[in-house]
């Protein structure tokens, strides 16, 4: 026997925010992969100095969402499955891998939070270091000048700060891109660009988080809820 009143009422419920959660996890698989794919990242990510890789932090939070997207997908097309078929062990299933999802979630954001200003920290040094090879003599002997090359024009910037800008004209028609001037004036150091970069793309991936997280609460109640009303109508 089905259930009924109220009760029903929340099996359709559930179902429309397990779908909305569906859609949720695709659109954060998408917007994963476009900012895997994102062409200033990956253009800046992928440099190599030397032996040395750039920092990767970034990514590291990246595939975490793709795989949270995909988890969310799967999870929600399991709730949507287990509201319609009234199954307490679907629901059950469906309600302890919201659990699990909710703390990675929670886990992924406290390490995002703590890593947020290390990630764009990190780029900078990397920067840095290249920017320093690409003044010396030897920079020919190394690829420093191609990778500054590439962050500046990538990010449309000029130098660490302004004042090395305005100090070292030796660098400006080697590493600067066109219309150098123009950015010197509007004080768009390459460090500036970089917090930019990040800080906008996190910032992003945070609404994300937090408009999930309550997506999730709500679909834990009301699973709870369902199932008991499930347990309840059975006995008579």
């Amino acid at each position: 026997m089905g259930v009924e009143g109220c009760t029903k009422c929340i099996k359709y419920l559930l179902f429309v925010f397990n779908f909305i959660f569906w859609l949720a996890g695709g659109i954060i698989l998408g917007v994963a992969l476009w900012l895997r794919h994102d062409t200033q990242t990956t253009s800046i990510l992928y440099l190599q100095l030397g032996d040395k890789q750039a920092p990767n932090t970034f990514y590291v939070g990246i595939y975490i969402l793709i795989a949270v997207g995909a988890v969310m997908m799967f999870v929600g097309f399991l709730g949507c499955y287990g509201a319609i078929q009234e199954s307490q062990c679907l629901l059950g299933t469906f309600f302890t891998c919201l659990v699990i999802l909710f703390a990675c979630e929670v886990a992924a954001g406290i390490w995002g939070f703590v890593n947020k200003d290390q990630i764009a920290k990190d780029v900078k040094q990397f920067y840095d270091q290249a920017f320093q090879q690409a003044l010396m003599a030897d920079s020919d002997a190394s690829n420093a000048k191609a990778v500054v090359k590439t962050f500046h024009e990538t990010l449309e910037c000029c130098g660490p700060d302004t004042a090395i800008g305005a100090i070292s004209a030796l660098w400006r028609e080697d590493l600067c891109p066109k219309g150098f001037q123009k950015i010197l004036v509007q004080n768009s150091s390459c460090h500036k660009k970089i917090d930019e970069l990040f800080s906008g793309k996190l910032y992003l991936i945070g609404i994300a988080a937090i408009v999930v997280a309550v997506i999730m609460i709500f679909e834990m109640i009301l699973s709870m809820v369902l199932c008991c009303g499930i347990r309840n109508s059975s006995v008579y």
